[in-house]
């Protein structure tokens, strides 16, 4: 719990101020804030048909680079060494088909783009390049540039600055590069996702923070002004001041931790989803299987974030692949399809983007082991929303999978595609490295035409 010096003292709402502080645990940029405020009596008002007001992106990370040949890409013709044993169904688009265990993925394609000729992945074991489309380059996490979720809250900012621009439900793993939300680079750590983490975290003392101070919230709110101001205009305030000023803005409100508040959805919804947990998918160094987290990611970009990261699954199947796949795949299909169609049922389908994808495909010939190994040439994504243009097929690999055969699709294209759907240009918007130097968003800036 959080500690805070002083008496507890009565709010304007007459609730205790000790007890107004018990709430779930929070990471900013690598310190801890826990228990920040306890939800209040009402929910976020649910957004009609209006949409959100703002745009956001739901980035879902498939940890260990998924099989694209055995999800959108099945080669029923190709010899039993690469076809495998999953079988495919036909979809809701004519002529389209896909695996098997993805029934209700199947009867949504209309709903969604499915592009099966991605290129442009290294053989790196990391989400680098799939939240900031560069992989890690130089000794540094994603080349030393932002994540997209960094360039939206340095460009566009909060949209309430009791929320956060950015926020990042990646779990942590032991092979750190899967856990990465998502790095600031080199916009700094002010730009970086929150992390909210749940009640294991260590305490944190607000050094200096008495209750008698947080029951003026006034004062606290015109001190803390006149701090973001000095912080904006002085580089010597980057790293923890930052955090604290994230942190404060985070502790006058309780919006953030209502939108984690999975309790107040309604349990058909929440069933509909699915539950899973938060432990590594398959007991292996991974994704989690946390269907929760994708109903968690709609909350928060209702609540204001314009960026949610997270991890999904145990995709580095260089054995097991036909016996831990269709499992994975199963929950996958359910937490996918219940997030887009939640989004269209909210109307919300013009306003959030979702992109699910990995870091690189897998070797078209299974190994020996029953599985298949990595292989950088070729990949696959799914994209919804965000205003795009849904139920198509973008691209194809030759008859073994082994390489774009047609309209080959750079990872950097889809990020000038998401750009562009959040009101950005990558032809033309730039952001000051360290040395004050403009840089572009990405090297390829040209958006993927068939889906705007």
């Amino acid at each position: 719990m959080l500690t805070i010096q002083g008496r507890p003292t009565n709010c304007c709402d007459r609730s205790s101020r000790r007890h107004f502080l018990k709430i779930g645990g929070l990471a900013l940029g690598g310190m801890s804030l826990p228990q920040l405020l306890q939800a209040e009596a009402t929910a976020p008002a649910h957004v009609a048909s209006g949409g959100l007001g703002h745009k956001a992106v739901i980035m879902i990370y498939l940890s260990g680079g998924p099989s694209h040949q055995d999800m959108y890409d099945l080669k029923l013709q190709a010899p039993r060494e690469i076809r495998g044993s999953f079988q495919p169904i036909a979809t809701n688009l004519p002529g389209v088909q896909i695996c098997e265990h993805m029934p209700r993925l199947a009867q949504m394609m209309d709903k969604v783009a499915i592009i099966r000729s991605l290129h442009g992945c290294p053989d790196q074991h990391a989400s680098d390049l799939c939240l900031s489309g560069y992989p890690i380059g130089g000794g540094e996490r994603q080349s030393g540039r932002p994540s997209l979720g960094a360039v939206l809250s340095k460009l566009q900012g909060p949209v309430d600055r009791a929320v956060p621009p950015f926020v990042g439900l990646t779990i942590d793993t032991r092979h750190k590069p899967y856990s990465n939300p998502g790095v600031p680079g080199f916009l700094g750590p002010t730009h970086g996702p929150v992390r909210p983490q749940g009640d294991g975290l260590s305490d944190m003392r607000l050094q200096g923070v008495s209750l008698d101070r947080l029951g003026d919230r006034q004062s606290l709110l015109s001190s803390f002004d006149n701090f973001r101001r000095r912080v904006e205009t002085e580089n010597a305030y980057e790293g923890v001041d930052a955090y604290t000023r994230r942190a404060f803005d985070v502790l006058t409100s309780s919006k953030l931790v209502e939108a984690l508040d999975l309790e107040k959805e309604d349990p058909a919804l929440r069933e509909t989803y699915g539950r899973g947990e938060p432990a590594p998918a398959f007991g292996e160094d991974a994704g989690p299987h946390w269907m929760d987290q994708f109903l968690m990611a709609r909350r928060l970009v209702e609540a204001g974030v314009r960026c949610v990261t997270l991890s999904f699954g145990s995709w580095d199947r260089h054995g097991a692949n036909f016996t831990r796949l269709p499992i994975q795949l199963k929950r996958f299909d359910q937490g996918i399809t219940a997030l887009v169609q939640d989004l269209h049922d909210r109307g919300l389908q013009e306003d959030v983007s979702v992109v699910a994808w990995g870091e690189f495909g897998r070797t078209p010939k299974i190994n020996p082991g029953g599985g298949r190994d990595h292989w950088p040439p070729v990949s696959c994504g799914l994209l919804a929303g965000g205003g795009m243009r849904m139920g198509q097929v973008i691209g194809s690999t030759n008859h073994l999978g082994e390489v774009p055969q047609d309209r080959p699709v750079h990872y950097q294209n889809v990020f000038a595609t998401l750009y562009r759907q959040l009101g950005i240009d990558s032809h033309h918007a730039t952001i000051l490295d360290r040395a004050g130097r403009p840089q572009y968003l990405l090297d390829h800036r040209e958006a993927i035409a068939e889906l705007i």
